[in-house]
């Protein structure tokens, strides 16, 4: 528990004194968890999962049912962990929603590495965009195995005539966590930026998602 701790290393003392910035990873889980399990205190606890799962991000994107193995992991806990991540994804997106793409690519990237960033299969997702590059919604359209995913052109145009968008920014992981772009990459964006081109929907960019970083084609010059 965290009383068993001394005062000075307990989590929520050193978040009020110093700030959540000031807290490593394996305290802000410890704080969620609030208590251990027999023979392990909170922190370990923490730390063992954060280690089980790599990484704070990798905990986050875990399906709840796969937490159910873990000792001391409850419903209530499994819960609070789970909408912790919904409460990040949602606060993104409403300031996605708010103002243009433009205007905040870092915020872009942020929601992205939290849709997709520890999938464990390749998710090709779109954002689509109103006039002012402002988030109408953001779709996983395609799911596919370790290594691929088939992602039709027409799919994503009837997409964007039924969301009514101007733009779109395209977005997929790669689960093997290299965020390098593909040749095969590179010709479905351009087979995708064709096929937008004749409804006058913009590409914007098209993201590759990786653990731990994201390349922007719009950065690379491949658009």
């Amino acid at each position: 528990m965290l009383k068993d701790i001394p005062a000075s290393a307990r989590p929520r003392e050193k978040l009020l004194a110093l700030g959540p910035a000031a807290l490593a990873d394996a305290e802000l889980i410890a704080l969620l968890l609030r208590t251990g399990v027999v023979g392990t205190n909170v922190l370990q606890l923490a730390e063992n999962l954060l280690a089980t799962f790599g990484g704070l991000a990798g905990l986050l994107h875990t399906p709840p049912e796969a937490l159910e193995r873990v000792k001391g992991l409850g419903p209530a806990k499994r819960a609070e962990m789970a909408a912790v991540l919904e409460i990040a994804r949602r606060s993104v997106a409403g300031e996605l929603a708010a103002r243009p793409v433009f205007d905040a690519p870092a915020k872009v990237k942020e929601y992205l590495a939290l849709q997709l960033g520890s999938r464990e299969h390749e998710v090709f997702a779109v954002l689509f965009l109103d006039a002012q590059t402002r988030l109408v919604r953001l779709e996983e359209m395609f799911r596919g195995t370790l290594t691929q995913t088939s992602v039709y052109p027409r799919e994503v145009v009837k997409r964007a005539l039924e969301l009514g968008a101007a733009a779109v920014i395209l977005a997929h992981n790669h689960p093997s966590g290299a965020a390098e772009p593909s040749r095969a990459d590179e010709y479905l964006t351009q087979t995708l930026k064709s096929a937008l081109a004749l409804i006058d929907v913009r590409v914007l960019d098209h993201l590759v998602v990786g653990h731990g970083q994201i390349v922007s084609f719009a950065e690379r010059g491949l658009l």
